[in-house]
C-alpha cells in the first residue's frame, strides 16, 4: 500500500466504561447516539475482553501488543519499558505522523511531565499526562506540551481533551496515527465520586437503569449510576466533535475509527471493588471500529481480547505488525475469510488479586494464587506456582454471574477442559506452567 494511500487511524479510548452503556450493546438509554452510528456503519465486537482489567496495564498492552506481565507493566504505576512501545513507532516507520492526547499511564511519571523517550515515538503533537487524574480535576487541571511546559484547561475535562485532538487533527500531515484517551467516566479517586457535566446527572437521577449484575448487590451504583450515565453521554458528545472535526479537514471517510474501553466498572459489588476482576462488568467493554476495511462490514460475535486490536489497527493501515505482538487481525475474521466462532480470551488481573482467567463464548473460568500472595494476602507477585479455582460462570444460563459454579461436581468436566486452556494460555504467553488446584472448602469463592 503506497503512502498516499494508506488511511489515518484515529483511536478513541475511554476508562473504566461498561460494554452496557452503548447502544449497539443493548443499553436502553440512548446515551451513545455517535458511537452507534458508528457501529451501524462499521463492526462492533460484541463479546470484547479486555486483557487485564486495570487503567496502567490495559494501557501498556495497547501500547506494545504484549500482555502486561510480558513488559512488567502489570500493575498502575510501573512504567513500560521505552523498547516495548512499539504500536506507534509502527505507524512511524510506515511514514504516519503520531500524535497523543490525554491519559497515556505508561511512564510512571505521576504528574510529572512524559520525558520525549517515554513517549512511545508519538512525537508529531503531544498534549498529555502521564496520570491526569493527578493533574487535574472534572472541571480544571492540567496536561503537557511536547516542551514538557504546562497546558491549563477550566472545562470539563473530555471537552478539553477534545478541543485538543481538535487541534492534533488540524495539524497532523496524513496519513497519521492519532490516539486521544479520556479519563471519563472514570470515578475522581480523591474525590470518590463520578462527576458529570452540570445538568447530565439529573436526567437519570429519577429512574436509573440498573443493569441486572448490579441488582440487588451491595455496592456505590444506587448514588453513582446518575453521573456515570452522563459522563458518558458527555464522552459520545466529543466523539461526535471529534468526528466533525475529521469531516471539516475532508479526510472522514479515508480514517478508520477505533473506539473502545481498558475495562469496566462494577460499582464496588465484586467484592469492594470497581474493577480489578474477571467478572464481565469489569472485562467486557465497547469496542468498534468504523472506516476504510470496517464500513459495510459484519460484527463479531465470538470472543474477542483487545489485545487484537493493535495488530488489527495496523493491518487496517497495510502495515504488517512485528512478531513480537500476541493479538492477531481481526480483518480476516470482518471479511470473512476465518470463521467468527469459537472464541476465547485470555485475562491477567492484578493489585486485587493475582489472577487469570479465560472468557469463551459461553464459560467465564477464573483462578486466583492462594494466601500470602492472592486475594487475601496481598498482590505483590507478577505470577504464582499455584493458583485455586475460584469462579465457574455459565455466561449463556447466568449472563448476570449471580451462580457461581466452581467445585461443582457435576461441572467438573467442563472446569477440567477450561483449566486445561487456560493454562496452555499461561505456558504460552509467560512460560510458566503452575498447579491449579480444584476449589475445596477453606478457600473463599465469592
Amino acid at each position: 500500500m503506497d503512502d498516499h494511500e494508506r488511511p489515518n487511524v484515529v483511536a478513541v479510548l475511554t476508562d473504566q466504561q461498561r460494554w452496557d452503556t452503548v447502544g449497539a450493546y443493548g443499553c436502553p438509554l440512548d446515551l451513545t447516539p455517535t458511537i452507534d452510528r458508528l457501529a451501524v456503519r462499521g463492526v462492533a465486537l460484541k463479546q470484547a475482553i479486555t486483557p487485564q482489567p486495570l487503567c496502567g496495564p490495559f494501557r501498556a498492552t495497547f501500547q506494545s501488543g504484549k500482555y502486561p506481565t510480558e513488559v512488567d507493566s502489570w500493575r498502575n504505576a510501573m512504567p513500560v519499558p521505552t523498547d516495548e512501545l512499539r504500536l506507534s513507532r509502527r505507524f512511524k516507520d510506515a511514514g504516519y505522523d503520531a500524535g497523543f492526547v490525554g491519559n497515556w499511564h505508561a511512564a510512571g511519571t505521576f504528574d510529572k511531565p512524559v520525558p520525549p523517550e517515554r513517549r512511545g515515538g508519538y512525537e508529531d503533537f503531544w498534549i498529555a499526562a502521564d496520570v491526569p487524574e493527578f493533574t487535574s480535576y472534572p472541571e480544571e487541571g492540567t496536561l503537557f506540551d511536547a516542551d514538557g511546559d504546562p497546558v491549563e484547561f477550566d472545562q470539563y475535562r473530555a471537552d478539553a481533551f477534545t478541543e485538543y485532538a481538535r487541534e492534533a487533527v488540524e495539524t497532523l500531515s496524513e496519513p497519521f496515527f492519532l490516539v486521544i484517551s479520556y479519563v471519563e467516566p472514570h470515578n475522581q479517586n480523591d474525590m470518590w465520586t463520578f462527576v458529570a457535566p452540570d445538568g447530565y446527572a439529573e436526567r437519570h437521577e429519577k429512574t436509573p437503569y440498573v443493569p441486572g449484575d448490579l441488582q440487588n448487590r451491595p455496592g456505590d451504583w444506587y448514588g453513582e449510576l446518575p453521573d456515570y450515565y452522563g459522563m458518558v453521554e458527555r464522552i459520545d458528545e466529543c466523539v461526535d466533535d471529534l468526528l466533525g472535526a475529521l469531516s471539516e479537514r475532508g479526510v472522514r471517510d479515508r480514517t478508520v475509527v477505533a473506539y473502545a474501553s481498558d475495562h469496566g466498572c462494577h460499582f464496588r459489588t465484586r467484592p469492594g471493588e470497581y474493577k480489578r476482576s474477571p467478572h464481565e462488568s469489569a472485562v467486557r467493554v465497547p469496542a468498534i471500529l468504523s472506516g476504510p476495511g470496517f464500513d459495510g462490514g459484519t460484527d463479531v460475535e465470538r470472543a474477542t481480547s483487545l489485545v487484537d486490536l493493535p495488530p488489527t489497527l495496523l493491518d487496517a493501515a497495510g502495515i504488517d505488525a512485528p512478531d513480537e505482538m500476541h493479538g492477531e487481525s481481526l480483518l480476516p475474521v470482518v471479511r470473512r475469510d476465518v470463521p467468527d466462532e469459537d472464541g476465547e480470551a485470555f485475562v491477567q488481573i492484578s493489585e486485587s488479586q493475582v489472577g487469570r482467567a479465560l472468557r469463551t463464548d459461553r464459560w467465564k473460568y477464573a483462578v486466583a494464587a492462594p494466601s500470602p500472595t492472592g486475594w487475601r494476602g496481598g498482590s505483590a507477585e507478577k505470577s504464582s506456582e499455584v493458583y485455586v479455582e475460584r469462579y465457574l460462570y455459565d455466561l449463556e444460563r447466568d449472563p448476570h454471574e449471580r451462580v457461581n459454579l466452581v467445585g461443582r461436581p457435576d461441572f467438573r468436566t467442563v472446569a477440567d477442559d477450561l483449566r486445561d486452556r487456560l493454562l496452555a494460555h499461561v505456558e504460552r504467553i509467560e512460560g510458566e506452567s503452575p498447579d491449579v488446584k480444584p476449589y475445596e472448602n477453606g478457600y473463599s469463592a465469592f
